[in-house]
């Protein structure tokens, strides 16, 4: 969820506006960044400025920037992906401006220079934020990748010629992994590799974004005498434009889905979304076999080039099950690491990177607090003065006398409900409604062990408003009924499903019906089966 803001004198810029899925509320909303308190500072951007077109970096513009109106500069993959987003929202793409890598310009009091580094989407850029007084380098999300599949490897002689740095803002996503990230070149290699010792149809899950990747998939399907399908809007959304840009060339001509049943199954490779468990995507369709066209079969292989994101090991371990009930073969990143490559440079790539650039003072972002505590005392191994680790809100200045944490203001989740941008506190208590609150019903639950169902753990904790004429002991024992009855795959799905249900059985046993908020809080459980 990326927005970062750089000023000097009275003039400011937007670096990246993202946002993320809140997985952990009904209906999984999108949260972003919240803007409220920038008027009252007297920042209003003079630009938005993305490096590179990741949803985290892209995704909330369409939201928040009819605040500012101001110009979008984008490299062209990045402002393709953010004009199909300008036009589902109904608004004009004329703001979006084509910036191409490399290319310098002036806004206000900065010089703004983008310079092409290799990620997991074509075009990313850091960015040299000059003024009379600094020379800033905003390091985006990058990697030093010698065989990125997609572009050119990072130009070590443009960023030499950059040192030295006064302020480094810097990625510290992999800064505790010892080594180099992975080459997506290699990445390609085991893919062809694995490709070929698969028998029956092939399903790969990866990022959409990841155009090095699907472009990987298609070259070893082609030469493993496969026919290619895409599976998943976002997927061909995301092909559509980079082919429309000359990205993917040589993409071998895709099949559609619906006519998949007609070929033989060792002519299949089906490049589908969902790698992380997400259960409207295609591959947890596929897992719960209600996707319309196509049905996993025995013999299918199913092959994860992707990560896990922390937070989501839970969904993605439903999804693993779901496949292997299907009785279909998996390839993930634990037991395959060869499969994926990060887009984040690890720690000898951090070292390289800042050898060349000789910034004096670093500010480790990106990641957990962790990473960035990890990535601070690696800049001070080499030198670098890393007085700060930045949390959202955080308001610092940078001078002759360093970083200085001027102020730190406090960021209210702002989420996307009713189609607009509201307080996440917004959605706990609706407007109008005249019923009496209940107040808050906590259960913390895991998965049933030997069954598709769910098991309460603990007692129920209700914390109510008013008196309420409850028995707790019958309402524990329907809870428990209903939970090990339900086959909702995702904690999200399970609790929009148990607040109906819950509010039924209210209706029925309560002479006056409350508001009742429901909290589904998971335990890992280990379950020990004794045996004699």
């Amino acid at each position: 969820m990326n927005l970062s803001l750089y000023g000097f004198d009275e003039d400011w810029v937007a670096v990246d506006c993202g946002m993320m899925i809140r997985q952990d509320l009904p209906d999984s909303p999108l949260q972003v960044p919240n803007i409220d308190g920038l008027p009252a500072l007297g920042i209003t951007p003079r630009a938005l400025v993305i490096t590179h077109g990741h949803e985290d970096h892209i995704g909330a513009a369409a939201w928040l920037w009819p605040h500012w109106g101001c110009p979008i500069l984008a490299t062209p993959l990045a402002a393709g992906l953010l004009r199909a987003k300008f036009v589902e929202r109904g608004l004009a793409a004329d703001a979006i401006q084509i910036i191409e890598p490399g290319d310098a310009l002036e806004i206000g009091a900065f010089t703004l220079r983008y310079l092409p580094v290799p990620h997991s989407i074509p075009e990313s850029c850091a960015l040299l934020l000059v003024t009379p007084h600094h020379r800033v380098l905003h390091s985006g999300d990058w990697k030093l990748d010698p065989d990125p599949v997609i572009g050119s490897a990072i130009d070590e002689a443009l960023f030499r010629s950059l040192a030295p740095i006064d302020l480094l803002i810097g990625d510290s996503t992999n800064a505790p992994v010892p080594g180099w990230s992975r080459s997506e070149g290699d990445v390609a290699k085991a893919l062809e590799n694995t490709l070929r010792e698969c028998s029956g149809r092939v399903i790969v899950s990866c990022f959409a974004s990841n155009l090095a990747r699907v472009l990987a998939i298609g070259r070893a399907a082609t030469r493993c005498n496969r026919r290619v399908s895409l599976m998943g809007r976002s997927m061909e959304r995301m092909v559509r434009i980079a082919r429309g840009l000359g990205y993917l060339e040589d993409f071998p001509p895709l099949v559609p889905v619906r006519d998949l049943g007609y070929l033989p199954a060792e002519e299949v490779v089906v490049i589908a979304t969902g790698s992380q468990g997400e259960p409207r995507a295609a591959l947890s369709r596929l897992a719960q076999g209600r996707h319309p066209d196509f049905e996993l079969q025995d013999g299918d292989t199913v092959i994860f080039s992707a990560k896990a994101i922390p937070g989501n090991e839970r969904l993605i371990e439903r999804l693993h099950n779901g496949l292997r009930r299907l009785n279909v073969t998996i390839f993930e990143e634990g037991g395959h690491p060869d499969l994926h490559a990060s887009g984040h440079p690890a720690r000898d790539e951090l070292h390289t990177f800042y050898e060349w650039l000789k910034p004096r003072y670093l500010l480790p972002v990106h990641g957990e607090a962790f990473h960035q505590k990890t990535h601070r005392e690696l800049a001070e191994t080499r030198g670098i003065v890393a007085p700060l680790i930045p949390v959202n809100g955080d308001l610092i200045r940078f001078d002759n006398k360093g970083l200085t944490l001027e102020t730190r203001h406090s960021q209210t989740p702002r989420i996307i409900a009713n189609d607009r941008v509201q307080a996440l506190a917004g959605l706990q208590a609706p407007k109008g409604d005249r019923r009496e609150r209940f107040g808050e019903l906590f259960i913390v639950i895991a998965v049933a062990p030997d069954t598709s169902g769910w098991l309460r753990i603990g007692r129920l904790l209700i914390d109510a408003s008013i008196p309420v004429d409850l028995d707790e002991d019958s309402f524990a024992e329907w809870i428990d009924n209903t939970l090990e009855k339900a086959n909702e795959t995702t904690l999200v799905q399970l609790r929009e499903r148990l607040q109906l249900l819950i509010m039924q059985w209210l209706a029925e046993h309560l002479r006056h019906l409350p508001t009742v908020h429901l909290q589904l809080t998971p335990a890992e459980v280990n379950f020990i089966t004794k045996t004699e």
